[in-house]
């Protein structure tokens, strides 16, 4: 089944009519694409984890149209729905208490799950479909094998997953890591996972500060300590470590069949070794964030064996982005 066009009155109709029978269709998001399921129907949402290859004990964000579309899943406290007022729709997820019933196998069980109500044209265009249907919401991960590189382009999906997948394609995501998910069952948020968005850009639209999750918080996406991995292995560098290690590196790896790279570099300034494939890494977050994922899909397809990446800088800013590289450079299970 090739790419279709999201915008494709016909294709947002026959994706509609796949997930209302419990079938999967990846669909285009702000943050990147995800697989997506009928959330309330947990023998549907069942085929996402077993197409990951995911653990069923690690939860998915629900995706919803809109605050009222959240209420059939979730208790709206006060705390959710001040969030959900100041940054839906939008790369913002917000933990609630689940209503009993209602997608258990999404939320892994728990009692809590989180909600999100994306941006995307899309996405609210499928959304929209899909309610007809009587589908009030969508499970919908990252499109991609459990672990990996999570997919900004809807070709990325087609390498992941092959022809047979309903891909409704909606150019490149804008945001290109995964949403900031915010514990709201309390009275006090508590940042889970770290987004484009900043804590201090949340805690602005919150007139609050955020505190850290801690051992009591729910279980939530993305949040394993080895993550959004590459094929090559990652190691994270100090500005003034890079030259040493460059070295190193094209004496152990020198260079590929015909010649190819073996070794690249995500770094500000360029690598004074020959024999390195190098990026800039942007001065903006966002331009980071947004050049992230499809970076390291690209250097896995170019047979890289080893990226090295500069440390961005300890801003509140660079979180999100310097959460998705430390996890995906952690020792693999």
């Amino acid at each position: 089944m090739p790419i279709v066009s999201g915008h494709d009155v016909s294709a947002l109709a026959q994706a509609a009519d796949t997930l209302a029978a419990d079938g999967l269709v990846a669909m285009p998001t702000e943050t990147v694409y995800g697989l997506a399921a009928r959330a309330d129907h947990d023998v549907a949402v069942a085929g996402i984890f077993s197409l990951k290859g995911r653990p069923v004990d690690h939860p998915l964000i629900v995706h919803v149209a809109d605050a009222q579309g959240a209420a059939a899943f979730a208790d709206i406290t006060p705390l959710g729905r001040r969030l959900m007022q100041a940054f839906w729709p939008g790369p913002v997820s917000v933990v609630l208490p689940r209503r009993p019933g209602v997608a258990s196998a999404a939320a892994a069980h728990q009692a809590t799950v989180a909600l999100r109500c994306p941006s995307h044209p899309v996405a609210q265009a499928l959304l929209a479909q899909c309610l007809a249907r009587g589908v009030p919401g969508l499970a919908a991960p990252s499109a991609n094998r459990f672990g990996k590189t999570s997919p900004t382009r809807a070709a990325h999906v087609l390498d992941e997953f092959g022809p047979q997948m309903l891909v409704l394609d909606g150019g490149p995501c804008e945001a290109g890591i995964e949403s900031a998910i915010v514990d709201a069952t309390g009275e006090t948020p508590r940042l889970l996972r770290p987004g484009t968005l900043s804590r201090d850009v949340l805690a602005q639209g919150l007139q609050q500060a955020l505190m850290d999750g801690g051992p009591q918080a729910p279980r939530v996406s993305g949040t394993l300590a080895s993550h959004y991995a590459p094929d090559a292995a990652v190691r994270l560098l100090a500005r003034d470590a890079i030259h040493a290690w460059a070295q190193e590196q094209v004496r152990a790896h020198g260079s590929g069949p015909a010649g190819a790279h073996r070794v690249a570099l995500w770094s500000v300034m360029p690598p004074t070794v020959q024999g390195i494939l190098w990026r800039r890494m942007p001065d903006d977050p966002a331009e980071a964030a947004q050049q992230l994922f499809e970076l390291l899909r690209g250097w896995d397809q170019q047979g890289v064996a080893v990226i090295g990446i500069e440390c961005p800088p300890g801003e509140p800013a660079w979180e999100g982005v310097l959460d998705r590289l430390v996890r995906a450079g952690a020792p693999r299970p």
